[in-house]
């Protein structure tokens, strides 16, 4: 107590009064020299050189800035290629693949997993992931089986990944002892499956209060909306204050619908995010509707919609459920097809009295915008209602009364598998097909179609029986074939569009010489001499190689008219006075598309008087809107120039080559000619072999064992020409038949032991470049690639040309590009590695 008096007594005033305190000048700030003091200075001379408002700047709203860079950010960290540079071969997620039994836990196991899929990934070349997965799969059940001995797990490893030394080996022990989580999958799979039984399963499909909340002050963009700013924006949204808790009313936020956002395609554009192919969802949106259309009561609705789409889209179905009235009737209003129908709609909707909230919402944002009209035309976007208006008053007062629309909706229109795209849910054999089972696999037989007779009056048209003319063009043909036969008059005595569809090999290239030709011969004076600047003739072609080609057959053809034949690709360009030189252009899809987009160059594409477009099937892909961008481009020119061109395209079989013939602006009768295989000039027999296996890694072993067992069916009988999809998997192959050759002894059958091709093949696998084709030529197999130099493929395709090479491993740039007789085709694989 003494001492809490005598501290309390130190602080009194008493006690302070007569103390001095020196304050310590180095806690104290010193006072700049140019520091304001407060006195009044004058102004004078150092405001000179500025005005008022000099420095005033225009900002843009911050928010809208905010939000503006957010979006740019989440766009952009979608194609962030910085980030994609270390990806690895489990950066896609090893985890969605189906058929893995084994995945890494720990960062750790997951690093070694990756080195042990770039281990097999050397061994067995560019596979898909689910391959390589596999086969990591089957080695780490080798490595860790206590019960093999290390010399029987080296030939089981090697049975699966090819010869190891042991180096190599040792390397891949390693990387198994590093791996430590592997076998833990069963039990954890056990357990997983036991729980449902167990514990049961807890389906929650409705939100709780809070999750409520939190989603409520979010921000709400649909995905398929406009990014639309200012007034516009505020038009597009619709928030209403609704009922939250107990009953309160609140301004909280509420994703809504509004009638305006729902439009034809607004069921199909929703269900195209829960389902890749357009042509499912579409079907979807048509069932939906019928549900939303014929369900009793909600309830009913609910439990239709669930069993049609799935839990996965359970929040969708809520806001169908919510939205049931609205959807329906503005999707059916939306796509009415006549003014009657629409009205009668409309009558409907009036007569109950939540439809008529719903039309006069429609209505009054309708009328606002037109200026009071309230006539609705069509539930479009307000952008595309917009534009509409004013192409609408464009036209003027002509008098003209505008039709009925129909709306496309474009993007669901568009292939997105592109070639792949297969329409037809069914395909029906031809008679006389037949299947076999075997281990493994399957195989379809569909047997070759024998040749029609010719007709009673049908007969072959001699080449002397041609215009004098024509001849020099065909001075290596004694006749023309069934196909050209029936063309020649066609080609060589009318103007009017022509599609050829045949089967390939059927002689369309003569078809299309016979089409110039008939222009060729408009453009001959009385002394024989060609004026060759009145025209010009444009020859498309889908490959590099391909046009090549033409390049070779068609000028060494049209030699003797003094007529050049020139190349236009990415690869040879030509310069404006060669183009003018030149009568005869062979190019590109693209590079065509790329001059004739050019308002500079109308000066020569004038002179155009035939265009020739060669494997127009390829409509059926990607590149299929630049040969339509052609075709339009063409007729949109004839129509304004009032010049004739032709148009001649030419097809593989195609099964809806009408529609190609109305593309093309082509009389059905007389300029459409369609031939089924039975027209080949060699019969086709085809085998379709389907693998059973179920996991990916003996799907690729069987694969290698087909393709060994149907080249050895023609073993020292017919040349065999095997296709694959990638450059090193050329030599994979090869490798590997040869291989089973040496181990079954029965690469004998191939070639006798000193005949005439063996010592051939030895001796011009002396002068190869390449390592692996050096290693295969002596054994009678051999490689072709675009990766090799123009010298070995040429000596291959000259070799197995003149039956010295029995079995050529090649990539599909050979089948565009060189025409090389061979009795048997295999197409291994019909996944391409990307």
């Amino acid at each position: 107590m003494a001492d809490a008096a005598a501290r309390q007594l130190q602080y009194e005033y008493k006690a302070n009064s007569n103390l001095v305190l020196q304050a310590d000048v180095r806690l104290i700030e010193r006072r700049s020299r140019d520091e304001a003091t407060g006195e009044v200075m004058s102004l004078v001379g150092k405001l000179d050189g500025t005005r008022m408002g000099d420095r005033f700047q225009r900002t843009k709203p911050v928010k809208a800035e905010e939000r503006k860079v957010k979006r740019q950010k989440r766009d952009e960290a979608q194609y962030d290629f910085a980030r994609m540079k270390g990806a690895t071969l489990l950066s896609e997620g090893v985890d969605e693949m189906v058929g893995i039994i084994y995945r890494p836990k720990t960062q750790e196991t997951r690093q070694t997993y990756e080195v042990l899929l770039s281990f097999i990934q050397e061994a067995l070349s560019d596979q898909p992931r689910d391959i390589l997965c596999g086969a990591a799969d089957e080695v780490l059940t080798v490595l860790k089986n206590d019960k093999l001995k290390d010399r029987e797990k080296k030939i089981e490893t090697e049975s699966l990944l090819g010869g190891l030394t042991e180096e190599r080996f040792a390397l891949l022990v390693n990387l198994g002892k590093k791996i430590t989580d592997f076998g833990s999958e069963e039990k954890v799979q056990t357990t997983d499956e036991n729980i449902d039984e167990t514990y049961g399963i807890n389906v929650q499909f409705e939100e709780s209060e809070e999750e409520d909340d939190e989603d409520i002050y979010g921000e709400v963009r649909e995905g398929e909306e406009m990014e639309e700013e200012g007034e516009e924006a505020k038009l597009n949204t619709a928030i209403h204050a609704e009922n939250l808790g107990g009953g309160e009313e609140t301004g909280k936020k509420e994703k809504s619908l509004h009638p305006l956002d729902i439009d034809a395609y607004w069921l199909q554009r929703r269900l195209s995010k829960f389902y890749d192919d357009a042509m499912v969802s579409q079907a979807k949106a048509a069932e939906v509707l019928s549900i939303l259309r014929d369900a009793g009561d909600d309830r009913d609705c609910e439990n239709q919609l669930v069993l049609l789409l799935g839990y996965d889209c359970f929040e969708f179905i809520k806001i169908l459920k919510k939205h049931r009235q609205m959807i329906l009737y503005c999707t059916m209003l939306a796509s009415s097809q006549s003014e009657l129908e629409r009205q009668r709609l409309r009558d409907e909707m009036s007569g109950d009295g939540a439809l008529s909230r719903i039309l006069r919402q429609l209505e009054t944002v309708k009328g606002e915008e037109d200026g009071g009209g309230g006539d609705l035309d069509s539930l479009v976007p307000r952008s595309a209602r917009r534009k509409e208006a004013a192409e609408e008053a464009a036209v003027g007062d002509g008098g003209v009364v505008p039709g009925i629309r129909q709306l496309l909706d474009l993007e669901d229109l568009a292939f997105t598998q592109g070639s792949h795209f297969m329409s037809n849910k069914r395909c029906q054999l031809p008679d006389g097909s037949f299947r076999k089972q075997r281990k493994g696999y399957e195989e379809v037989h569909v047997p070759a179609l024998k040749p029609k007779p010719f007709g009673a009056e049908e007969t072959l048209v001699s080449i002397d029986k041609l215009p004098k003319y024509v001849q020099p063009a065909f001075e290596d043909f004694k006749t023309l074939n069934r196909i050209q036969s029936r063309l020649h008059k066609t080609a060589l005595e009318s103007d009017e569009n022509l599609l050829l569809c045949a089967p390939t090999g059927a002689g369309k290239t003569n078809v299309a010489l016979l089409c110039m030709m008939r222009e060729i011969g408009k453009h001959i004076n009385s002394d024989g001499t060609i004026n060759a600047d009145e025209f010009k003739i444009i020859y498309v072609a889908p490959m590099r190689s391909l046009v090549q080609e033409m390049v070779g057959n068609f000028g060494r053809r049209l030699s003797s008219y003094n007529l050049t034949v020139s190349e236009l690709t990415g690869d040879h360009q030509l310069t404006r006075e060669q183009i003018q030189a030149t009568q005869v252009i062979v190019c590109t899809p693209e590079k065509w598309d790329i001059i004739t987009r050019k308002g500079g160059e109308k000066t020569f594409t004038q002179l155009v008087r035939l265009v020739i477009i060669d494997e127009i099937h390829l409509l059926h892909d990607e590149r299929g809107p630049v040969l339509e961008a052609l075709v339009a481009r063409t007729i949109r020119n004839i129509e304004t120039t009032q010049e004739d061109v032709r148009l001649l395209g030419l097809s593989a079989t195609l099964p809806n080559y009408q529609d190609v013939a109305t593309l093309l602006r082509i009389k059905p009768d007389t300029g459409l000619f369609y031939f089924d295989n039975s027209f080949r000039p060699v019969p086709l027999e085809q085998q379709y072999i389907g693998v059973t296996e179920k996991k990916a890694l003996k799907r690729f072993q069987v694969m290698n064992d087909i393709v060994y067992e149907k080249v050895m069916e023609h073993a020292g009988r017919n040349q065999v020409l095997v296709f694959v999809h990638s450059r090193k998997e050329t030599g994979k192959t090869a490798r590997a038949i040869r291989d089973m050759c040496l181990e079954k002894d029965t690469l004998g059958q191939f070639l006798r032991e000193g005949s005439a091709s063996m010592e051939v093949l030895r001796a011009e696998a002396e002068q190869v470049k390449n390592g692996e084709l050096k290693d295969l030529l002596p054994y009678g197999f051999a490689i072709h690639h675009a990766g090799m130099t123009r010298v070995d493929r040429t000596l291959v395709e000259d070799l197995f040309a003149d039956r010295h090479i029995q079995v050529l491993v090649s990539t599909a740039t050979l089948a565009w590009g060189v025409n090389l007789p061979a009795h048997t085709v295999i197409i291994k694989g019909t996944q391409v590695y990307n």
